[in-house]
Formats: structure tokens, C-alpha cells, sequence
């Protein structure tokens, strides 16, 4: 079977199991976000009021699911813990809370020299040599 909860990209034997069950972990979150999609939009379709109470709940069932997943990589990940602490539960605009939270400038470098280095962890500053 070759759907994303099978496909490795690298064999299986060159894994840690935390890389595996990470895997295993974001598959399922993507699983649960793709069933809450599809709920809403039978729900919105649905011309049957008591049907789509029931759509409605299943789709909450989902979120509640994704949420326990998404705590889970936030307990095992040190980069998910770093990044939803950072972004969650914040009142000020989504693109100014890593600002908000590290009280520097999360745009590009500037005239008065390159950004400070990003903490330990694969970001995707580190992956475009930034």
C-alpha cells in the first residue's frame, strides 16, 4: 500500500522509532484534518437538519481527535513545543507573535546586519542557510 501512512521516505531500518512514531503521529493529524474538511462540507451540503447535527458532531469528534494528536507532537517534539507556545492561544496578530514572543523582528534581515541564529532545531531558516 502506498497512501502516507506507509510511505516512509527513507527505509524503515535508517529510522529512530521517535522518527517513526513523529510519522505516525503527523499522518494521523493530517487524517483527522481531512475528516474535519469533509464533515463541514457534507454538513454545508446537507439539506437534512437532523443529519447534519449529526455531521456537525462527528466533525467536532474530529477536531477534539486532532487536538489530542497535535498535544501529543507538542509533548515528544521540542520544535512543536517551541513553535505552538509561541503562535497558540496569542491575541496579538498571527504574523507579529513571534515578535510578541521573542521581542524580535520575525521579517528578513535588515540594514543593521542578519537576524540572531535560530535555536537548535530544524527550522526553515536552517533550511534555506538563514
Amino acid at each position: 500500500m502506498a497512501d502516507s501512512s506507509n510511505a516512509l521516505h527513507e527505509s524503515r531500518s535508517d529510522l529512530s522509532a521517535h522518527t517513526v512514531n513523529m510519522h505516525r503521529a503527523l499522518v494521523s493529524l493530517q487524517e483527522e484534518l481531512e475528516a474535519v474538511d469533509w464533515y463541514r462540507q457534507r454538513a454545508d451540503a446537507c439539506g437534512d437538519e437532523n443529519l447534519r447535527a449529526v455531521l456537525l458532531h462527528n466533525m467536532r469528534e474530529e477536531i477534539e481527535h486532532a487536538a489530542m494528536v497535535l498535544e501529543w507532537l507538542r509533548r515528544n517534539d521540542d520544535s512543536f513545543d517551541e513553535h505552538l507556545r509561541t503562535y497558540l492561544f496569542t491575541q496579538v496578530p498571527i504574523t507579529e507573535a513571534e515578535e510578541a514572543a521573542t521581542g524580535e523582528d520575525a521579517g528578513e534581515a535588515t540594514d543593521a546586519g542578519p537576524r540572531a541564529p535560530a535555536p537548535p532545531g530544524l527550522t526553515l531558516g536552517s533550511l534555506k542557510g538563514g
